[in-house]
């Protein structure tokens, strides 16, 4: 019988174990692996949200400094 994907081993599994065993499998084979240990997304503080908002901010804002710099340039 076939040793079930939820079993825990019984020592601690190393990274280079990991590595062997997903460069092992066939693509579907690693599919259904990583979807049935998908881990859920991360609640965050608002702490971490506000920083995270004020991030995008800052990106959407120097993406249109770049884009003035560049469009300057070019005249």
């Amino acid at each position: 019988m076939e040793k079930h994907l939820d079993s825990v081993p019984d020592h601690e599994v190393s990274r280079e174990e990991i590595t062997s065993v997903m460069t092992a499998l066939e693509p579907d084979q690693l599919i259904f692996a990583k979807e049935h240990h998908h881990c859920p997304r991360r609640q965050l503080t608002p702490t971490e949200m506000v920083i995270f908002w004020a991030l995008r901010i800052y990106l959407v804002f120097m993406v249109g400094v770049v884009v003035y710099q560049i469009w300057t340039g070019v005249r």
